[in-house]
């Protein structure tokens, strides 16, 4: 895929300190995006079949391929919107370093799960996906906190969240090859999350915030109905993301699901 080639290539240049760290034109609202996959409402979309059957990983890869090409235009994104903090001053190379870092490893992720599509006859567009990844720039758009705290810090750790599970299913049904990349996956997000969460509490810092407190509120306010469990406490930790950030926010009825069985 183009995108994934260009976003490669610029940020091997961006990293040699052959690119001018210049500010550029304001991004258009939406990325551009292929032809295919048609794009329809998350309620339009099929139910995921199981990962036993060839059709259902091709299903779950898909899936994971399509969040992966988003992840690639929210990390741009944030580079080439939020040029300045919200105090006023430019945002440093360093952040810029960590987001064009992010952009360059979803294009990695998409072309390793791109690959294994591959091997099972199928590409990435043969099914539909939705958009409601992008809405979550869209309503952020005038925020980078805002945008912080719902992208890495809320949708990314959740797919450190239910990633382990994805692993065990496929793993169960001998499906070593794809658990070995949603690993490569996984333990890479790590890396974002924390990105996230170190420059948010940079921002909250500056603004005399106390980062947790405010990280909840944002979430309160642009994330409808709380964060789910079983959260992934040890990934989240590695990411400097403790529990008592988030444990606050699950709902009661996502407590007791959550909650271990009796012996």
């Amino acid at each position: 895929m183009e995108k994934v080639r260009l976003t490669r290539t610029y940020a091997a240049a961006w990293h040699a300190g052959s690119l001018p760290d210049l500010p550029g034109p304001p991004p258009p609202d939406r990325p551009a995006r292929p032809e295919r996959p048609e794009l329809k409402l998350p309620r339009d979309m099929p139910k995921r079949r199981k990962a036993g059957s060839v059709a259902g990983r091709v299903a779950l890869l898909h899936a994971l391929a399509h969040i992966e090409l988003n992840a690639i235009d929210l990390a741009w994104d944030i580079v080439a919107r939020f040029t300045t903090f919200p105090d006023g001053t430019p945002a440093p190379r360093a952040f810029k370093d960590d987001w064009v870092m992010v952009a360059d490893e979803e294009a990695k992720h998409h072309a390793l799960l791109a690959a294994r599509l591959a091997t099972l006859g199928a590409a990435y567009g043969d099914l539909p996906a939705h958009d409601g990844l992008w809405q979550a720039s869209e309503v952020t758009a005038h925020d980078l906190a805002a945008r912080l705290a719902l992208v890495p810090m809320v949708l990314e750790a959740r797919g450190l969240d239910v990633t382990p599970m994805m692993i065990a299913n496929l793993k169960k049904v001998g499906d070593e090859d794809s658990a070995a990349v949603l690993q490569i996956i996984h333990d890479e997000e790590i890396g974002h999350v924390a990105a996230g969460r170190r420059w948010f509490g940079v921002i909250a810092a500056t603004a005399g915030d106390d980062p947790a407190e405010h990280w909840r509120a944002l979430v309160r306010h642009y994330f409808k109905g709380g964060i789910k469990r079983p959260f992934n406490d040890a990934s989240r930790l590695k990411a400097d993301f403790p529990p008592d950030w988030y444990e606050p926010l699950a709902p009661l009825e996502t407590i007791l699901a959550g909650a271990s069985p009796p012996d």
